[in-house]
Order: structure tokens, then C-alpha cells, then sequence
């Protein structure tokens, strides 16, 4: 059974460096965002284990014409725990909880290899590929709350 719910952003930490920037230092997986009262960091716990997370930072985009929008930032699920609706739990908790905020979209600058993924999840393209550095080649992507 998983379980999903709030923490802390120093509980996304060890799994951020894991799976997001394991060429990087530690220190790199700390946000200047995370601590900002507008901020949620979501973590899904499987027995007992937090196996996923996800950030949420209050931020527009240019290319989004909504205002009140989120960004999302750092989501990972441990590689043991992957294919298993974690990723997609930790979403459905997040936006449900926007919603009830007022939340109108969020977005997220998305890796290219997880962009069908966030598509599954009903986020839209805008713009062309570009890269990170250090990190690789992304996409934003953005979804309308209903």
C-alpha cells in the first residue's frame, strides 16, 4: 500500500541526490525555494519507506497566461519502486490539494525521458527542447486544474 503526505524538503534530500543529480554533491539538491511558507514538498511512503517525492514552488511562467500557478521541481521515485502508480499517487495528492489552494495550472521543466510520462498525466508541451546544464535535455510542460 502506498501512502502519500507532506514532509519536510530536507526529507526529499537523499532521494533528490539519488536519482536527480547522483554526479552532483548533496548541497546541489537543496533549493533556495524550499523553505518558502508558499512551498510543499510531498513525499509516498511504501511500508513504512519513502520511496517518491515531489516539490511544489508557487511560481508563474511566461508562457502561461494563468495566474496562481505552481511549479513543480525534483520529483523522483526510487528506481526499486518504479512502475508501481508512486510517481502518479504523489501527482493526483499534489493537485488535489492545489485545487483546494486555487490553484488554476502547474508546470515543471520536464527531462525528455519523462516527458510521455507527464503527458499520461494529461501536461501539455510548450516550446522546444532544451538543456540544463549538468543535467541534460528537458521540455516544459504544464497542465490546466480543473
Amino acid at each position: 500500500m502506498i501512502t502519500v503526505k507532506f514532509i519536510s524538503a530536507e526529507d526529499t534530500y537523499s532521494i533528490r541526490h539519488k536519482i536527480l543529480r547522483p554526479n552532483q554533491e548533496v548541497d546541489d539538491c537543496i533549493y533556495p525555494e524550499d523553505s518558502k511558507e508558499s512551498t510543499f514538498h510531498v513525499g509516498a511512503y511504501k511500508e513504512h519507506k519513502l520511496v517518491g517525492i515531489a516539490s511544489f514552488y508557487k511560481e508563474n511562467h511566461s508562457d502561461i497566461k494563468v495566474e496562481n500557478t505552481y511549479r513543480l521541481r525534483g520529483m523522483a521515485t526510487d528506481s526499486k519502486h518504479r512502475g508501481q502508480g508512486i510517481g502518479t499517487a504523489v501527482i493526483h495528492f499534489s493537485e488535489e490539494y492545489l485545487k483546494r489552494k486555487g490553484v488554476k495550472s502547474w508546470w515543471c521543466n520536464a527531462r525528455t525521458t519523462a516527458s510521455p510520462y507527464y503527458e499520461k498525466l494529461g501536461l501539455i508541451q510548450i516550446g522546444e527542447v532544451f538543456t540544463i546544464l549538468s543535467i541534460g535535455p528537458h521540455v516544459m510542460m504544464y497542465k490546466k486544474l480543473e
